[in-house]
């Protein structure tokens, strides 16, 4: 069955989840403080995964509404039913158990950013043994390192409640390196006009997804969102979204 044959089967779902104006029922978004992947702009829900579903939620003609938050708060939000979805997150075992996801919508890479007078050029996990690097966590990121030090013992983690704790103290020589998003680190170094850290290179590749609450969410709607992004893939929207951002689509063709 062709996309534009299974958005048509899926179309009359919506009818099923109208209020008593006859407007579809919205669906509510969380995010957090993440640039450059979410932010606020003028007091709104910016970046390149909140114009995506923005999007989405054109071509199904219902109403989205955003708020970002402390990622714990948001997550608990979801949970609970104060809202429906969640963005952007990053596949993980514990996650599947109560959220369904999005097809994956971008690309991107966990890496170590280390000080500018450090010579590394990271190829493999036993080239960051005996450093202190610092972390931003509990998160999927805090995790990934984890599993670096499972496998090489010598590795101390400086995990902190936020991104920008860690390269202030890189770029202060008071730990080793940062274990970041790559993106995301060097939307910090501008940020914070850090001048003397690099990226000294990529551990991981990833994908972001947007999740929903298998308790509080109609699979059937989700199953139209997800539908309506294929869509919006394969006439090119999503990637012309993401190249205004530099950034690059994960979508596989054949999902």
């Amino acid at each position: 069955m062709t996309l534009k044959k299974m958005f048509s089967c899926l179309v009359p779902i919506l009818f099923l989840f109208t209020t008593a104006s006859g407007n579809a029922a919205p669906l509510n978004f969380v995010t957090q403080d993440f640039a450059p992947f979410s932010y606020e702009a003028d007091g709104v829900a910016s970046g390149p995964v909140a114009e995506i579903i923005r999007l989405v939620c054109r071509r199904m003609d219902i109403t989205c509404s955003f708020k970002i938050l402390p990622w714990r708060r948001a997550q608990k939000m979801v949970k609970d039913g104060e809202a429906h979805g969640m963005f952007p997150i990053g596949w993980n075992p514990e996650r599947v158990k109560w959220l369904w996801f999005s097809p994956p919508l971008l690309k991107t890479a966990y890496g170590f950013f280390v000080h500018g007078d450090n010579p590394l050029q990271f190829r493999g996990e036993k080239d960051v043994r005996g450093y202190t690097v610092g972390v931003y966590g509990p998160s999927n990121t805090s995790r990934s390192l984890q599993e670096i030090k499972k496998k090489i013992g010598e590795l101390t983690i400086d995990l902190r409640p936020g991104d920008e704790a860690g390269f202030r103290k890189l770029a202060c020589k008071r730990i080793d390196g940062v274990y970041s998003n790559r993106e995301v680190g060097h939307s910090l170094m501008a940020k914070l006009k850090l001048k003397n850290i690099r990226y000294a290179g990529t551990h991981k590749e990833l994908k972001y997804y947007v999740g929903f609450s298998q308790q509080h969410t109609r699979k059937e709607i989700v199953n139209l969102f997800n539908t309506t992004i294929k869509m919006l893939h394969q006439q090119g929207a999503i990637r012309q979204i993401l190249v205004k951002y530099h950034m690059e689509t994960s979508f596989d063709s054949d999902q």
